[in-house]
């Protein structure tokens, strides 16, 4: 039950950014339907004047200053981070993509390398195995809930930071 609580937790948390994104989104959003407003009241103006083409055009130049804008925007966030990782030394700047995959990498190895040797001692401790009882109480040790909780919450994050991705 907690490996299940823990990989749903590792989900979410891998979508805590597209949940900042969505409040952000919806005030932005807010902001664009005033906006909206606004133009409509402007193009009704027009329309009553038969300048339909010109709303047209308005339409058109509204849209693009709006990717351009959104564009630059993007563009400004990843210079500001070139000129951050320009500054510091080689190492830095590649220990920085490294952190996260090296983290998991060594929990994720800790891990198997606990359960090998939990599975040798058994192997060479014969005795210690008299029935079926005895083995699912050593699996329950070896693969622990707490442990299957941990890694849950790891293949969680990293595979259900793809899914949050695409959407």
């Amino acid at each position: 039950m907690l490996s299940l609580i823990s990989t749903l937790g590792g989900l979410l948390i891998s979508g805590l950014p597209k949940l900042l994104e969505y409040f952000q989104n919806k005030a932005d959003q807010k902001h664009e339907l005033a906006l909206a407003r606004m133009q409509n009241e402007r193009e009704l103006a027009l329309a009553a004047q038969g300048y339909a083409a010109q709303q047209k055009i308005e339409e058109i130049r509204t849209e693009q200053v709006m990717m351009q804008t959104e564009a630059q925007m993007t563009e400004a966030a990843l210079q500001h981070d070139e000129k951050v990782l320009d500054r510091a030394h080689k190492w830095v700047a590649s220990y920085v993509g490294t952190v996260r995959p090296t983290v998991t990498y060594i929990f994720v190895l800790e891990l198997v390398l606990i359960n090998l040797f939990l599975c040798y001692y058994l192997y060479t401790n014969p005795n210690m195995i008299k029935s079926m009882d005895d083995v699912l109480r050593y699996s329950d040790i070896i693969f622990s809930p707490d442990e299957m909780s941990m890694l849950g919450a790891i293949v969680g994050y990293w595979f259900g930071s793809r899914t949050w991705s695409r959407k």
